[in-house]
């Protein structure tokens, strides 16, 4: 599949084909905004779309892979923000403040978490394929998620709500976005019960007497 087009600089390999259809991608957005079509990605590569198709299923595979590949960056930021922060609280409520403050315009999301004219269902931050780069990525910080009662299952569930609250703050902020400290007390208030539950619902069964019931 290298071996066509590519307007005569044929990759040298399958890491470096995708990594020029995620350039283009870049490129596209950077032109058109949120609207991306497979064709107008393999027309400035110089490839046919069945081309582009061998690597990405479709147009929500390619804005995802963008986005995952520039938010690395991003995702070292935040790790090096809450290092030595040992409360799950405290770090997934500054991990939702920082976030939405540092992505609110962001092109690439944009891209996503808009709805698109052609009528589809805009992309989500929760897929599998987000989930999964947002729990490696929580694996990283200084927190004992074993200590706060947190088992692999529960883990991906709190990672699955971080993303889902980014999503919904940076879709619809407000009439009045708040920010700064008032964005961290309002997370904090309603998402902080929700992640001392795993701590509290394990330290209740270690200490429940079965004649209280």
């Amino acid at each position: 599949m290298r071996s066509r087009g590519w307007a005569g600089a044929t990759p040298s390999s399958d890491e470096e084909a995708i990594g020029r259809i995620l350039d283009a991608v870049d490129e596209v957005l950077g032109e058109h905004g949120s609207v991306l079509r497979l064709a107008d990605v393999a027309r400035r590569l110089g490839v046919t779309r069945q081309t582009v198709y061998h690597y990405f299923p479709n147009a929500d595979a390619l804005l995802i892979a963008s986005a995952m590949r520039a938010v690395n960056g991003f995702v070292d930021q935040v790790v090096e923000r809450v290092r030595g922060l040992h409360d799950p609280v405290t770090v997934v409520v500054e991990i939702i403040s920082f976030a939405v403050e540092n992505l609110t315009g962001d092109p690439q999301l944009e891209s996503l978490l808009t709805r698109r004219p052609d009528a589809e269902d805009a992309t989500s931050l929760t897929s599998d394929t987000a989930i999964a780069f947002c729990l490696s990525a929580f694996h990283r910080l200084d927190v004992d998620w074993e200590l706060h009662g947190f088992d692999a299952a529960t883990l991906t569930q709190l990672t699955e709500m971080t993303l889902r609250t980014v999503q919904s703050l940076l879709t619809d902020p407000g009439e009045q976005p708040r920010e700064g400290v008032a964005l961290r007390r309002f997370v904090a208030q309603w998402l902080g019960p929700a992640i001392l539950y795993p701590r509290t619902r394990s330290l209740s069964v270690d200490g429940y007497d079965p004649r209280l019931r």
